[in-house]
């Protein structure tokens, strides 16, 4: 296999746009929200995504080379890889700013240091939780339906990339939607763009130009106090001393569900990728990934990295292995010349979302083409937790809007429960299934597919498996903050002495016993039913194609 293709420059177009995108949260986040100096923004935190990023994309596309030359074959992708968004906002919000604030209440001399090193030892714990938990992750692969690892993926795919950002697409219609139609006619019109331009890359071009036509660009003046050099630096002095001044302890409650959380989306990521055709080992991608979020947090970053989802959207692309080499140089340069801003105010976001869009489309189609059409039943019903979670998101921030958690006297509390009563809208319901949704969509996916294949027993066991996450804390525990929603987990504060005031010790034992009266009626099934004939799905006779598994 050649180390670039013409497909590959298609694919950095598509990641590169990605990762730009998620990367400038973080001077947004970390300057505008905990109120970190630039020197350190720029200084500590990019260089340490640079290396992070570097290591990681590197290897995923050695990987890519060396499956290829296992198997003989031309057309392996690479694993795409980058920043873990979703956790760099919670470790932002969760521990960044909580530290900042403690420090500033107990009138420690440098609280923004303090608040650094609490997100350095954060991001420890999560690089140990992916690097340990790579050497179970095969086992549990191998027990879980197919239809239960893609299903999340796919409910994510569809709301977090598709509906998210074609609510833009809709707000901006003259880019949004010509952009659209270059990406349906490039990607399902079975066409290319003449002498041998890829496709990412004009669409990239026909946003910016019709973005600088329509004024979304460019954003503001043109930034240049940021530029220089900021070469990577080890700061294990900074971590240890996180760790010894009991940071580590004071945020378990977050870091461990995360880290979990982690491990789980990044191993359905893989088998994303062995359906699609490219099947990697799990313990060697996991533990590099493990090891690029601890790299990571060595050189100064408090945020994780991860496995994309989206490996099948790129293979289509026609990326292989060089996009992914391209993408790790490339946000390296970016993240150590502080040239992020400069390369954001040209080329606005919008010009490449509608490719964002696809991928999310490409993402949730692959979930039914990889299981067999008796099993979509399972995926469908998977993808609900994970489309709630994003429901989530747009009910807190409309509060938000609103006033709730921004307005003293209006914090996030008991009575926004009444008041959506009120309404006949049962909003607990939603906060309830977004903390630990991925979980949720595994469960309830695998218990379908079990059921589907007449084996109650083993769906009743993942019912109790079910509840006893639920129980301990890591499925459906939630409490409020004064601006939000978050994950209640009293074991385990009342462990590491961070327990919150309030609340019962198990907060979703009302779940735990839903998920255990699942798997009481399975397993009394037999005594209550007979033989009959299910609901055929998908027209055809519910087998699988050759090489699939349950």
């Amino acid at each position: 296999m050649k180390l670039f293709t013409r497909g590959d420059v298609d694919g950095f177009c598509a990641i590169a746009l990605d990762n730009i995108v998620q990367l400038l949260l973080v001077p947004a986040l970390c300057l505008g929200v905990v109120g970190l100096p630039p020197a350190m923004v720029f200084g500590r935190i990019l260089p340490g995504i640079a290396v992070s990023y570097l290591a990681g994309n590197l290897f995923y596309a050695w990987q890519a080379h060396r499956l290829a030359k296992k198997e003989g074959r031309i057309d392996v992708c690479a694993l795409p890889f980058g920043l873990n968004t979703p956790t760099f906002i919670a470790y932002v919000f969760l521990v960044m700013l909580p530290a900042k604030q403690i420090a500033k209440a107990t009138g420690a001399a440098d609280p923004d240091t303090i608040a650094w090193q609490a997100g350095l030892v954060a991001c420890i714990g999560s690089g140990l939780i992916e690097f340990f938990g790579a050497f179970i992750a095969e086992r549990v692969r191998r027990m879980t339906p197919r239809a239960a690892l893609l299903a999340a993926l796919s409910g994510a795919g569809l709301a977090f990339l598709t509906l998210n950002f074609l609510i833009t697409t809709f707000a901006h219609p003259v880019v949004g939607f010509v952009t659209l139609g270059l990406v349906l006619l490039f990607y399902f019109g079975g066409v290319k763009p003449k002498w041998g331009i890829p496709a990412a890359l004009v669409v990239l071009l026909v946003g910016t130009v019709l973005s600088w036509i329509t004024g979304l660009a460019p954003n503001g003046p043109r930034p240049t106090d940021s530029l220089g050099f900021y070469p990577p630096l080890p700061v294990i002095g900074d971590v240890w001393r996180g760790l010894v001044s009991g940071q580590f302890w004071l945020y378990l409650p977050v870091v461990i569900p995360l880290g979990l959380l982690n491990l789980l989306a990044s191993l359905q990521c893989i088998e994303s990728a062995a359906a699609a055709g490219d099947n990697y080992a799990a313990r060697s991608s996991l533990l590099v990934n493990g090891a690029s979020t601890l790299a990571a947090a060595c050189f100064g970053s408090p945020f994780p990295t991860s496995i994309y989802i989206g490996h099948p959207a790129w293979k289509r692309m026609g990326a292989r292995a060089g996009y992914s080499t391209l993408n790790g140089i490339f946000i390296t340069l970016v993240c150590l010349t502080g040239s992020m801003a400069l390369i954001a105010w040209a080329v606005p976001a919008d010009a490449g979302l509608a490719i964002i869009v696809w991928i999310g489309v490409i993402i949730a189609v692959q979930s039914f083409e990889a299981t067999p059409p008796k099993h979509w039943p399972a995926v469908v019903l998977g993808m609900g937790p994970v489309l709630l979670m994003w429901v989530a998101f747009f009910v807190k921030n409309a509060l938000r809007i609103a006033g709730f958690g921004t307005t003293p006297g209006q914090e996030f509390s008991p009575k926004l429960v009444d008041a959506f009563h009120a309404s006949g809208t049962f909003v607990e319901g939603v906060f309830a299934v977004e903390q630990g949704a991925f979980y949720c969509s595994v469960v309830l996916a695998a218990v379908t597919v079990f059921i589907i294949e007449k084996r109650l027993v083993t769906a009743a066991l993942w019912s109790f498996a079910a509840a006893a996450l639920s129980l301990v804390g890591l499925l459906h525990s939630w409490r409020f903050s004064p601006s939000d929603t978050v994950s209640a987990l009293p074991v385990l504060e009342r462990l590491t002495q961070t327990t919150v005031a309030g609340g019962t010790l198990f907060p979703a034992a009302a779940y735990a016993l839903g998920y255990a009266g699942i798997g009481a009626v399975l397993l009394l099934a037999r005594w209550f039913t007979v033989p009959g004939s299910a609901t055929e799905v998908g027209g055809g006779n519910g087998k699988g194609r050759s090489g699939e598994r349950p």
